[in-house]
């Protein structure tokens, strides 16, 4: 399907608001029990929560959930509301009495972007999210455009629409490297047949914080440390899909998750760092990818605080 979900067992949930002010949502990445995770922030001005587990050298290796949200710092509280939910089913680290769900989160900025900037996402969103996930089973179709985190992002300075997107890349072996993104940011998007859009505004001041959220998903086999170097190398497909990136206005943030059902090739050494050099280039490919199909499923819309024209590449 060209999906983060053509990796077995990730499941996406998409929960938005977009009328009577609102222009805001939430998008849960719900991964296979035993999934290992990890994290690159690279951003100037990032949006995060619990983060810091996902390092390699901390205890759990482990991610329960991934929260993607609206809302800047505000809306990082949703992912309380996915906790809970990964907690009723029993998904987290064992503590006595109870699980403790590891769900690190990234906030885009939206606020303000539907007419009401206290419109933004609480943990009821969050907790809907997390369940709309695990009911949409495995390999289902991803909405893609102004649903979820992406319901309120925009691209280019402010410009035009941003939104959800996502991509897959198959390896030989049966390793699957999938990535989705929330396109929200101060750059534009470099689309193979030209730059930007013929109308596109030639100089604008950057309007209020920007972001591009990216989880990259695989069946491989990779621990934490793996999964961090996956993160980082999924940076390069964002920094080659949008102009500029990382810069101090943004918050872009990178996840990578490993579900552990394929075995790479670790047959000697050099095998090792092919395998694992081949696999993070696709991770870097498949990020350029989602980010750029983030943008061209986006749709225009007109709400109180003003209008946001979907961004076509050149040619269209």
């Amino acid at each position: 399907m060209n999906s983060i979900t053509d990796v077995e067992g990730i499941r996406i949930g998409h929960v938005q608001k977009n009328d009577d002010g609102w222009l805001s949502g939430v998008t849960v990445v719900l991964p296979p029990v035993g999934t290992v995770g990890s994290v690159d922030v690279r951003g100037g001005g990032p949006g995060t929560h619990e983060t810091d587990a996902l390092d390699p050298t901390t205890l759990v290796s482990t991610v329960d959930a991934v929260v993607l949200t609206g809302g800047s710092a505000f809306g990082l509280v949703s992912a309380h509301g996915a906790q809970r939910w990964c907690e009723e089913q029993g998904r987290g680290f064992a503590v006595p009495g109870t699980v403790v769900p590891i769900v690190p989160a990234a906030a885009i900025f939206d606020l303000g972007r539907g007419g009401d900037v206290h419109a933004r996402p609480d943990q009821e969103m969050g907790y809907q999210a997390a369940a709309a996930a695990f009911a949409s089973g495995d390999h289902a179709a991803v909405e893609r455009g102004n649903v979820g985190a992406g319901t309120g992002a925009v691209i280019a300075r402010g410009q035009y629409k941003g939104g959800v997107g996502t991509s897959s890349i198959e390896l030989e072996g049966g390793v699957i490297v999938g990535a989705l993104a929330v396109v929200n940011a101060l750059g534009s998007p470099v689309f193979p047949a030209g730059l930007q859009a013929g109308n596109k505004p030639a100089r604008v001041e950057p309007q209020g914080l920007n972001t591009t959220l990216v989880v990259i998903a695989t069946n491989a086999v990779l621990d934490v440390a793996e999964c961090r170097r996956t993160a980082s190398s999924g940076h390069a497909g964002l920094a080659r899909a949008l102009d500029p990136s990382h810069t101090l206005a943004d918050g872009d943030t990178v996840f990578a998750l490993a579900t552990g059902a394929v075995a790479l090739d670790r047959s000697s050494e050099q095998a090792r760092q092919v395998s694992l050099i081949t696999l993070q280039s696709a991770a870097a490919e498949a990020v350029r990818l989602a980010i750029l199909d983030g943008v061209e499923s986006a749709e225009s819309i007109t709400t109180a605080a003003g209008s946001f024209p979907a961004y076509r590449p050149v040619g269209e």
